[in-house]
Formats: structure tokens, C-alpha cells, sequence
């Protein structure tokens, strides 16, 4: 099945269970928060949380599978940067589901309020 928002946008199965798999993991969701504020490198990254390197590579390498971040050479370094597009394209799945939660409620809404129920 492919989440249809329009041709050149829409999200295939596998990358909506990338993204929602790289973000199931708190550390993942806060490395992306981060690079989405400012750019990072995974040695910055790291020092910020009680893991090793190699785990935070880990992570930075799920979500760049995912699509919600990539990694740019500066110089020596490879720097981390959120992905913003990512974040919209799957904000809009989301937007979808809850287009279909209100159509439910506004039906159950118009049901409740017919005096003939």
C-alpha cells in the first residue's frame, strides 16, 4: 500500500516503518530534535548521552536510513543534520490518520444529536 498525498510525495510501506521505527526510540527522537535545531557531529552527539560512540552511531545511521537525517563532510568532520522534508512527509501521514479519527467523531457527533437515536 502507498500513502497517497500526491504522486512525487507519497510514503511507501517501508519507508513509513522506517520512520516510525527510527522514531520509536527516545535517544533517536532527541538526536533527531537536535540536529533539526542545529547541525551536530556524532562525537558532539555523543557526549551527550551515556552511551558509547558506536551506539550513537548506531542511531544516527537508523534514522539517516530512514531518511530523517544525513551526514555532510565540513572540513575533517561528518556533520549530522535533521531533515526537516522527513519530518513534514510523515507529519502529513499522521495528518491523514487524523482526518479519518474526526470523520469518525463528527459521524458519532451527528449520530448523538439526530433525536430519532
Amino acid at each position: 500500500m502507498v500513502v497517497d498525498r500526491g504522486a512525487s510525495d507519497a510514503l511507501t510501506e517501508d519507508e513509513t516503518d522506517r520512520v516510525f521505527g527510527a522514531l520509536a526510540d527516545a535517544t533517536r527522537r532527541d538526536i533527531l530534535r537536535r540536529t533539526l535545531a542545529s547541525d551536530a557531529t556524532v562525537t558532539q552527539l555523543a557526549a551527550s548521552y551515556d552511551m558509547s560512540y558506536a551506539a550513537v552511531q548506531k542511531h544516527v545511521a537508523i534514522l539517516e536510513d530512514a531518511g530523517l537525517v544525513t551526514k555532510r563532510s565540513r572540513g575533517r568532520e561528518r556533520c549530522v543534520y535533521g531533515n526537516p522534508d522527513a519530518m513534514r512527509r510523515a507529519q502529513s501521514l499522521l495528518n491523514q490518520y487524523e482526518q479519518i479519527w474526526r470523520g469518525r467523531v463528527a459521524r458519532l457527533d451527528a449520530l448523538l444529536a439526530d433525536p430519532e437515536h
